[in-house]
């Protein structure tokens, strides 16, 4: 099956880049291109991708206001944001809009097609630089926390969500990246119990997607 690929990116010579490197890839097809945010929505409306390629810094509405706005329509389209920024209010914001993943623009072509087909797939993808960002979100709000001493530790915060043993451990294997076949070979057990355990996770959770339940579990120290 093709994925097929609408790239937002205002950068006339990285968006032909990218798209160069989208087209080459087998099994990945570029069906739209757009050069601002608005025309990205209106894109993602008339094409209805499997996977959006989502600049930030965009012109008229930027990349977090489009995730937002796409999100919202239902389109079942995955959003992978791709940009140069990585601070701290780009990437909470990015995921809180609903962005299914985040790759920084340095990564190798053989990165962005494995983050492109990862998404696709439903399983999360965060680059390594923002993961290490996220990882450090969380020992910052630990250091908080045991400072203040005006919270629980966070890894009392694992019964609080009423998750299993087995559905700690398929967590933290979706905090790795890995998708419902690979977490099924990985602790022996089916597909269709994998997949089962995920849907029970990102309800206990009380989240939509395995990039939120991912985000949730490093910010919470459950893994």
């Amino acid at each position: 099956m093709t994925i097929r690929v609408l790239l937002v990116e205002d950068h006339t010579m990285i968006r032909m880049g990218t798209a160069l490197v989208i087209e080459k890839t087998e099994g990945i097809e570029l069906v739209a291109q757009a050069e601002d945010g608005a025309k990205g929505v209106i894109a993602a409306k008339e094409y209805l991708p499997d996977v959006i390629l989502m600049d930030i810094g965009l012109p008229v509405i930027d990349g977090i206001e489009a995730t937002r706005q796409i999100k919202e329509l239902n389109l079942n389209s995955k959003i992978l944001i791709f940009t140069s920024r990585e601070n701290d209010d780009d990437v909470f914001a990015a995921l809180a809009a609903g962005a299914d993943g985040y790759i920084m623009k340095g990564a190798t072509p053989e990165q962005l097609t494995s983050a492109i087909i990862a998404v696709s797939e439903g399983t999360a993808w965060l680059d390594p630089a923002i993961a290490r960002l996220v990882l450090s979100n969380v020992q910052k709000q630990n250091q908080k926390c045991e400072a203040n001493q005006s919270r629980p530790e966070f890894k009392s915060s694992k019964n609080s969500f009423g998750l299993t043993d087995r559905e700690m451990e398929v967590l933290a294997l979706i905090v790795d990246g890995l998708s419902n076949p690979e977490i099924a070979q990985k602790l022996f057990i089916t597909r269709a119990t994998a997949k089962a355990h995920v849907h029970s996770i990102l309800q206990k959770l009380y989240v939509d997607d395995r990039t939120q339940a991912a985000v949730t579990a490093m910010r919470e120290g459950l893994v």
